[in-house]
This record gives C-alpha cells, structure tokens and sequence, in this order.
C-alpha cells in the first residue's frame, strides 16, 4: 500500500502512520532500527528503496528517506508512506522537500520525529556523501554512517575523504565488496602448508576504492610489503597474489563473475566471485551496528602501500 501526503508535515506523517497501524493492523514492532536514507529526489531513489526493501527482510525496520528536491523551489514538504508488500519487511516513509527543506541541514529536523523509540539510527548516503559524514546533521543522529564512494562523481577524491576524516561508526560499501574476497584469502591461509607471507602484489583498475583497501587490509594484517598495480585487463579488483616460500597463493578475477584460487600442488579451483549487489552489502552492514576497526585499520594501512606503475596482466580463468 502506498500513500501519498502532499504538501504535509512530519505530525500528518505520524498521525497517517498510527492510523494505518490500527487499521490495517501494520505493526512496528519488532523493528530493529531506523534506516535513513539521504539522497536528491531523482532517478536513485527507487534503486535505494528497493536495496533497502530487500535488506529489510533480514533486518526489520523503519526506512525514511530524505529525498531533496528544488532548492529554489517554494517550501513544501511532500510524503509518502509504503506498507505490506510496497516496503518489504518494513516502513518506509519517502520525505521530499522542496525549498528551505532541501538544505543538508534541515534533514535531521524532518526526521528525529518519525525516529522508532529506543531504536538504533543507521544513516545511508547511496550517492554523494558529506566530506565528513559523522559532522552531517543526520550522521549525528546515527550509530551506523554508510558510504559509497564508488556511487560518487569522483570516487578517487570521495575514498581520501573516507581516509581523512574517519571515525567509528563509519564504513563504506566499497569494504563490504571485499568479503568473499577476504574470506577466500584467510582460509588459503589457514591450510597447509602454513607458511609465512613474504610480500603482496594486488592489482586492479586504476580508479577502484576496494582494490586500494585490499592492499591495505594486506598491509596491515599480515606486516608484509604490499604493492598495488594497476590491472591490463578486468573491472575492479582484479587480482591478489601472496608470495610464500613455496609458492605464491593467487585469486584472480578477469571477467567480473567467475574466480580462480591457485595455490602450489594444488589444481585451481574455480570460485564464485562476482561483484556484489548493493543490496547485499546493505545487508551485511546492517548485520552489526559497533564500529568496524578492521575497516578503520584497512584504511589507515593504505598509506603503507607501494604504488606499481607496470600494468599486471591476468590470464583468462580456464573453465568459467
């Protein structure tokens, strides 16, 4: 169900909310947290929404989304509410404001009287996001900052950003997309023949955020030097290889979908490695709301990294 308030205001809001509620028995017990979703009012919105819908089912809550209109417009606050089977497994309540009400400031205004009572606050920018999301007026309000520098105009200068100015409770999708990456890795690690780890090479396109954090996620995990290279062929994060003394351990991914694990005196092992959906990363970044210090570790530990200039080519993966 979708109801749509024009020209209302966050009392209206509440009021329509209670008043679905008792009707139509929607309940918002049981949700876990709030989820605030900051973006401009455009073509994005339903993508974010429906990322959010779909993570809502392992994690209940109360989506509101702060959609910023005209700024030049006149003030005027348009809503909409979606219930049952328009909002997943929660609440989501769509706040476009026009005006005065699309300023970045007038945000946490609209939203802390639609916040669930006692209820943890996670604020989501799927698109641009302040230079320091823990300053923002939403980001105060929340436990939780979620990021996307990759979604940015200039993904390069929004990951410096993240570097500069982090603090705990912020974390970035571009770290989420690393998870089966670093899953692989560590269990490569943990068999035989338990070597150490000499050196590091990670290598993929020029402008990708996740390809840096590797690096210096391998920085600081294993205290080895870590070379990051830009990859000849491939999108995103294209290759790892750890050296050891009786070979080296190397995952490769060169078309995006399909990986292969090679280690020495074993065959390659082919290895689903396809680029994450945004929803499933939402999902995983709503599975704990305590600040990530791996996170905040990999992103200090790129400093540490040396820069290779000579493209790394990777070969195709046999039988994907």
């Amino acid at each position: 169900m979708i109801v749509d308030l024009p020209s209302s205001n966050t009392s209206a809001v509440n009021k329509k909310i209670v008043e679905l509620r008792e009707s139509g028995g929607v309940l918002a017990l049981g949700r876990v947290l709030t989820l605030v979703i900051v973006t401009d009012d455009g073509t994005t919105i339903e993508a974010a929404i429906e990322a959010a819908n779909a993570a809502s089912r392992e994690h209940p809550c109360r989506v509101i989304v702060l959609a910023r209109g005209q700024r030049k417009a006149a003030p005027r606050l348009d809503a909409q509410i979606r219930v049952g089977g328009d909002a997943g497994a929660s609440e989501v309540i769509v706040l476009r404001g026009y005006g005065p009400l699309a300023a970045d400031d007038a945000g946490a205004g609209m939203v802390m009287p639609l916040l669930l009572p006692d209820a943890p606050v996670v604020a989501w920018w799927p698109g641009e996001a302040p230079a320091v999301p823990s300053q923002d007026a939403v980001g105060v309000l929340a436990q939780r900052r979620i990021t996307d520098a990759l979604a940015s105009k200039n993904p390069l200068k929004a990951f410096e950003q993240r570097r500069a100015r982090h603090v705990a409770g912020d974390t970035d999708l571009t770290w989420t997309r690393l998870t089966s990456w670093r899953a692989l890795l560590a269990t490569a690690l943990d068999a035989p023949p338990h070597e150490d780890v000499t050196g590091a090479v990670v290598a993929g396109e020029v402008v990708s955020p996740s390809t840096d954090l590797m690096a210096g996620w391998l920085a600081t995990r294993l205290g080895v030097k870590v070379k990051r290279s830009p990859a000849e062929n491939g999108q995103g994060l294209v290759s790892v290889r750890l050296d050891r003394p009786s070979g080296p351990v190397e995952l490769v991914r060169p078309d995006s979908k399909v990986g292969s694990l090679r280690q020495p005196g074993q065959p390659d092992r082919l290895v689903a490695l396809a680029r994450r959906e945004v929803r499933d990363c939402l999902a995983e970044e709503l599975r704990r709301l305590d600040p990530d210090e791996i996170y905040g570790a990999a992103l200090a530990g790129v400093s540490q990294v040396t820069r290779g200039r000579t493209p790394v080519k990777v070969p195709a993966v046999v039988g994907a």
